[in-house]
């Protein structure tokens, strides 16, 4: 995966989370950012990493995500790797 493909797929998973407000919510507490903070972030490599991060924090949440978006499960973890300083945390 290209990093291209992977912000890509970090901004549909974005998408996702904000397509529920239950969802959105959670991500915004958990990273602390406001609604403005997080529009002018979304482009962001490192932002999109934590996006990654969120969704790979919660097995169930992941899983949906993936179903919605009709991608593998392994996906976001290909994604992850393929931003700067994703290939640097091992996920066990």
């Amino acid at each position: 995966m290209t990093q291209a493909q992977a912000e890509l797929f970090a901004t549909e998973i974005l998408g996702w989370l904000a397509g529920d407000h239950a969802r959105i919510c959670a991500f915004l507490a958990t990273t602390g950012m406001t609604p403005d903070a997080l529009r002018g972030a979304a482009g962001e490599p490192a932002f999109l990493l934590a996006v990654i991060d969120f969704l790979m924090a919660d097995e169930a949440l992941l899983l949906a995500c993936c179903a919605a978006l009709d991608a593998p499960a392994t996906m976001p973890a290909a994604a992850r790797a393929a931003l700067p300083g994703g290939a640097t945390v091992h996920w066990t």
